[in-house]
C-alpha cells in the first residue's frame, strides 16, 4: 500500500533483467508512486517489458555501470521533487515486497538512509560470498568511524535530503556506488540506519562481473577513497613503514656483503622495491595533506 505522507519512488538499474524485471516491476508500484527502470544498455526485451507494466524507462545507450544508472536514477528523483527514493536490484535478488519496511525505518526513525541487511535463513550466502562481504564491511567501517553490517546491499531507502547530498559526490564507476554511497553519507553527516531483509541467492547468477573481480575492483576503490579522506593514515604513514623496512633489509644486506664478500641479489631488489613504493607513497599523502595545511594556516593569519 503506497504511503500518503510523501512521495516516493523505486529506482531499479537493469542490464539484461527479461527474465525477472516484470514481477519487481508489479510489486514495486504497489508501495511507491513510480517505479524507475534504468535500462544500462541491454540487449534484451528489459525496456519494451518494463513500459508495458508501466514503469517509467530510460534509457542507456551503452552499459555504463551500475554506479552510472543510480546516478541516472537519483537525478530523475530530485528533478521530480520526490520525498523519498528507494533502490533495489533488478536480478530478483531483493523483495519489491519490503519497500515499506525500509521506508517506515526511514520515516519513523529521523534517519536519512535505511541500509538493508541480508538476514535469516533464506538469505545465507556462500561461504565465499560472506568472507568477500565482510572484508568490504572492515574496509568501509574504518573510514567511516562506526561499523557497517552490510555494506554491499544496494536494497535501501533514502530521504531527499540524503539523495541531494551523496549525488554531487558521488564519482566512481561500476559497482562501487554502495560503497561510495556510504562514504559520502559520513562525510556529510548524514544518519544511517538498517532493517533486516530477506534476499534470494538460490538460481541467481545474472551477475556480468565475476565475484572475485567485483569484489577486488570494489575494495581497491574503498581505499583509494579512503587514501583521499585519510592519507596520513593510509599513504603517509604506510610509506615511511616501508621505506624503513626496506632501508634496514638494504643495510643489513650490505653489512653482510663486506663480511662474506658476498651480494644477496634478492634482498637489493626486495629493498629497493620497498624503498621505491614506501618513497612514492609518503610523498603522495604529503601532498594530499599539504594543501589543507596551508589552507588553514592562511585562514588563521587573516
Amino acid at each position: 500500500m503506497i504511503n500518503t505522507d510523501g512521495r516516493s519512488i523505486a529506482i531499479i538499474p537493469c542490464y539484461n533483467e527479461e527474465a525477472t524485471i516484470g514481477s519487481i516491476i508489479v510489486k514495486a508500484k504497489n508501495f511507491v508512486n513510480e517505479v524507475l527502470i534504468i535500462d544500462d544498455g541491454s540487449k534484451d526485451k528489459t525496456t519494451s517489458i518494463a513500459k508495458e507494466l508501466g514503469a517509467t524507462v530510460i534509457t542507456h545507450k551503452t552499459n555504463n555501470g551500475k554506479s552510472a544508472s543510480i546516478k541516472t536514477g537519483f537525478r530523475y528523483a530530485l528533478d521530480n521533487n520526490y520525498d523519498y527514493i528507494i533502490t533495489l536490484d533488478g536480478d530478483a535478488q531483493h523483495n519489491p515486497s519490503e519497500i515499506p519496511l525500509l521506508l517506515n525505518n526511514l520515516k519513523n526513525n529521523g534517519h536519512d538512509v535505511t541500509l538493508g541487511i541480508r538476514y535469516g535463513n533464506n538469505t545465507e550466502m556462500p561461504i565465499w560470498r560472506k568472507f568477500g562481504k565482510r572484508v568490504l564491511d572492515y574496509t568501509i567501517s574504518f573510514g567511516n568511524g562506526g561499523f557497517v553490517t552490510d555494506s554491499q546491499c544496494g536494497f535501501r531507502a533514502f530521504n531527499k535530503k540524503a539523495v541531494e547530498n551523496i549525488l554531487p559526490r558521488l564519482k566512481g564507476r561500476s559497482f562501487c556506488v554502495e560503497s561510495e554511497q556510504l562514504i559520502r553519507a559520513h562525510e556529510t553527516g548524514l544518519k544511517i540506519d538498517s532493517e533486516r531483509i530477506s534476499c534470494r541467492y538460490e538460481n541467481l547468477n545474472t551477475s556480468t562481473k565475476s565475484p572475485i573481480s567485483h569484489g577486488l575492483s570494489v575494495l581497491a576503490y574503498i581505499i583509494w577513497l579512503l587514501a583521499e579522506r585519510k592519507p596520513l593514515v593510509l599513504l603517509t604513514l604506510p610509506g615511511f613503514i616501508c621505506t624503513i623496512i626496506g632501508s634496514l633489509i638494504g643495510i643489513l644486506t650490505l653489512q653482510t656483503y663486506t663480511q662474506t664478500n658476498l651480494l644477496n641479489i634478492f634482498n637489493i631488489i626486495i629493498a629497493s622495491i620497498l624503498s621505491i613504493i614506501g618513497i612514492i607513497l609518503f610523498l603522495v599523502g604529503l601532498l594530499n595533506v599539504l594543501p589543507g595545511i596551508i589552507k588553514r594556516s592562511t585562514s588563521a593569519t587573516d
